[in-house]
């Protein structure tokens, strides 16, 4: 996608003050770039594939409605895969106020960006919805485990683990209540149908 739209610059570290374009900073190999600029130019791109009524708001499928799966759209690049709607990272992540929901860790960068990542409890290969309900702000250590269902969590959000799996240094990283922390938001709790499918179909007990 274009680096700017008409007057518009999506990084603004690219615009000049006299409007121009700064060719010092175009030429450079890395740039910094905040959330909010980050954010625009991954909707701007998927806006070019998408229909109209699939971006924005609209594509999200609200933050507590009822579990659903459904059919991803497939973006065709080099590849096809599932499109994963970027809007989830961000409300799954907000929920959780930045903040790892199985370990308390909140690690924010030197640019503003957390540490922390959205993980979905029924994957995207298995048509889980992005729904803040089918996610969890997990720090990445904590989400590649969750993932490989090495760490699950049972109806009443205690944190479990596969026995004898995760090494103790990790296991010592974990709420020592071993419970979830959860948005305060009842609405935004990860809903059972979520946790049933991941300790039924990912948890290597």
């Amino acid at each position: 996608m274009p680096f700017k739209e008409g007057d518009h610059y999506y990084e603004t570290g690219l615009r000049r003050s006299d409007g121009g374009t700064s060719r010092g900073a175009f030429g450079r190999a890395v740039r910094v770039i905040t959330d909010t600029e980050f954010g625009l130019i991954l909707r701007a791109g998927f806006e070019t594939l998408l229909e109209p009524a699939q971006t924005g708001a609209q594509h999200f499928p609200g933050l507590a409605d009822e579990p659903t799966t459904f059919d991803r759209p497939v973006v065709e690049r080099v590849t096809s895969r599932p499109f994963r709607d970027a809007a989830f990272s961000e409300a799954v992540k907000s929920a959780y106020q930045n903040t790892c929901a199985v370990t308390g860790l909140k690690i924010i960068n030197g640019g503003g960006r957390s540490e922390v990542q959205a993980a979905h409890i029924r994957p995207v290969a298995a048509s889980g919805p992005d729904s803040v309900r089918n996610g969890v702000a997990l720090c990445g250590t904590v989400h590649w485990m969750f993932d490989r269902g090495l760490v699950f969590l049972d109806d009443d959000h205690t944190v479990l683990m596969a026995k004898d799996r995760v090494p103790e240094p990790v296991q010592r990283l974990i709420n020592p209540d071993r419970r979830l922390r959860l948005p305060t938001r009842h609405e935004l709790w990860p809903h059972p149908q979520f946790l049933r499918f991941h300790r039924e179909e990912v948890f290597k007990g």
